[in-house]
């Protein structure tokens, strides 16, 4: 029985079937849409009365151009407009995919940059089938409409060829404000000519539809300029008929988002402008100096980096900032030590004693700036390390991944990652989230015995250590972290996280570590192959609350465990084939067999 709510709904659907004679399609609605996050362009949206349900094709030509992004809806379908888009039909699935959906009011909807003023004749050409597949009998029916195009914001629009649309969605709950949020973009050589002079990041707004530039950084562009060769094989006979692959150019991208709560919300990339200036930027993130030496600050703290190993050396909360954090008591004296092996009878080696690194990487910029040092550790070519750290704007915290690979077996007593290390007197309290006794434990550091070990899980969420005087802390968030092997699986010793002090204080992930076991002399073997991998969040901070002395750290730890979403939607350019091509390792079946649509076209 049907619900008596839907009673109309049904009523206007027969109405509107019936109301179309047989042999005769016809456009019921058309609108020219602005991206929302379902549909995240510029937009025409075309509903279709059929004469009777049908299996369909559907193509949309607007003034003579027959549209290559289309999308078909079967018309009653719900998805939230204020959501990502969940169904897109990509071009290889076009031209391969059955459509077993009976049709009566479908919706098209194709990607047109509309301009105000404009006239537009939009075709919609259905091609009704009795089966999926396409035969001589199906009926093919033509309608058109025109339409002008009303008013809309053009920052970019006139002067910029194209257009990428990427789609934010924050899910924790949190307003996010100026957030860092990187994507990959590829481009076509010929309309990349200068990127980073050319590309302009704008948000839609939501509500009002109008366009605002937003700081934008374009970095690591990286070019394929080969081209597929369709000459014929030793026989002359043609190896493929179509491009395999296509001259690329890719870029990182990062801008900064505004994104309310539990909302998604559109970004335009807007690019292939030969005429754009250049356009600087203007945020509190500053860098200083040469690498491996950086100096790197903004509204919230100031860090510097070692000058030889380009290791963190010190960070500074800028409301406190007669309390620098440091160590500079045992060798080189970082903060920041490793990854790191010791394998007798070589010295006890860290990534912080690259007096410098074989290779040193950094890029600057409004939106974020980046550092990276890797190489084999000194004196153990057996072993490659890296540590890369990125710094946003306005941001308590840094992001560090850090990476060790073994090249070939190694026989250790101490292979560790992810070690902090302070000067003693600087710090009063450690505290972490114990995921075996659930709960927050706090352990008074000042009065710890000498290399006494506070043990705890490696998958540790998250590790403080702070001064109950001034209030001051330094936190790390637990991102990431992964142990894994090519050749052999990883061979760990109880593997596990731990504090200890000495006239320092540290924090250190064992990896496989002996040499603070019961018989600390035994060997242990890395195998050849293990490759280990992690990501932390290290947050500054002051505890305004001593009631509350770990709101901070939850506050961002949800904040980087939700990172902001983000979903790209690209037009389908015209020199994108209209079928696929595949080169299969063994020749056999492909698994299509039986199942062509008629739709192949070259």
């Amino acid at each position: 029985m049907y619900k008596k709510g839907n009673w109309l709904r049904y009523l206007c659907f027969f109405c509107t079937v019936l109301s179309v004679h047989a042999g005769e399609i016809r456009i019921i609605r058309l609108e020219l849409g602005k991206p929302v996050p379902a549909i995240p362009f510029y937009h025409i949206k075309a509903s279709v009365a059929l004469p009777h349900p049908s299996f369909i094709e559907a193509e949309m030509t607007v003034n003579g151009n027959t549209l290559r992004f289309l999308d078909l809806y079967r018309g009653n379908e719900a998805e939230d407009p204020q959501r990502p888009p969940m169904v897109h039909r990509p071009p290889s699935g076009f031209a391969l995919s059955q459509d077993n959906t009976i049709y009566a009011t479908p919706v098209v909807v194709g990607w047109v940059n509309w301009m105000p003023g404009q006239t537009y004749e939009v075709k919609i050409t259905v091609r009704l089938k009795k089966t999926i597949r396409s035969s001589k009998d199906d009926e093919v029916l033509t309608t058109s409409r025109t339409i002008t195009a009303p008013g809309r914001d053009l920052l970019f629009d006139k002067d910029w060829k194209n257009y990428k649309s990427v789609v934010v969605s924050e899910t924790a709950g949190i307003d996010r404000t100026a957030e860092t949020v990187e994507v990959l973009l590829p481009f076509y050589p010929d309309e990349a000519k200068d990127l980073k002079r050319e590309i302009r990041a704008v948000a839609v707004d939501p509500s009002t539809f109008q366009h605002k530039e937003v700081p934008v950084q374009v970095f690591d562009i990286q070019e394929y300029l080969k081209e597929d060769d369709l000459a014929p094989d030793k026989t002359g006979k043609p190896s493929h008929d179509i491009p395999l692959w296509l001259p690329t150019v890719t870029a990182r991208v990062a801008f900064l988002a505004d994104v309310s709560a539990k909302t998604s919300k559109v970004f335009l990339i807007y690019y292939n402008n030969e005429n754009a200036l250049a356009k600087s930027y203007t945020t509190d993130l500053h860098v200083y100096g040469e690498a491996p030496g950086l100096r790197i600050d903004n509204n919230a703290m100031e860090i510097v980096l070692h000058p030889q190993s380009g290791h963190l050396d010190q960070i500074t909360l800028r409301s406190l900032p007669q309390y620098p954090l440091f160590h500079r008591k045992e060798t080189n004296g970082a903060i920041h030590w490793n990854p790191e092996i010791y394998t007798p009878p070589l010295p006890w080696t860290h990534t912080s004693d690259w007096k410098p690194p074989a290779h040193v990487e950094s890029m600057t910029g409004p939106v974020v700036a980046k550092t990276a040092v890797w190489g084999s550790l000194r004196d153990i070519p057996q072993v490659d390390a890296s540590v890369r750290y990125a710094f946003y704007p306005n941001r308590p915290y840094f992001i560090s991944e850090t990476s060790l690979r073994i090249n070939e077996t190694m026989q250790s007593i101490a292979l560790r990652n992810a070690e902090m290390v302070f000067k003693r007197e600087l710090m009063t309290h450690a505290a972490w989230f114990d995921v075996i006794r659930d709960s927050i434990v706090q352990y008074d550091v000042e009065n710890m015995t000498d290399l006494t070990d506070l043990k705890m899980e490696a998958d540790i969420p998250w590790i403080t250590f702070f001064n109950r005087e001034n209030g001051l802390g330094f936190a790390g968030i637990q991102l990431n972290y992964s142990n894994a092997g090519l050749e052999n699986n990883p061979r760990l010793l109880n593997p596990y996280f731990y504090v200890t002090a000495g006239p320092w204080i540290y924090w250190a992930r064992a990896l496989s570590l002996s040499f603070l076991a019961s018989n600390m002399q035994q060997m242990i073997p890395v195998p050849k192959g293990n490759f280990f991998a992690e990501k932390w969040a290290y947050l500054v901070y002051k505890i305004d609350d001593p009631t509350k002395p770990f709101d901070q750290i939850l506050y961002w730890q949800k904040t980087l465990m939700h990172p902001l979403r983000v979903q790209l939607v690209e037009e389908v350019d015209d020199r994108v084939s209209k079928t696929v091509t595949e080169i299969y390792i063994d020749k056999g079946k492909s698994g299509w067999e039986g199942r062509e649509t008629g739709k192949h076209q070259k």
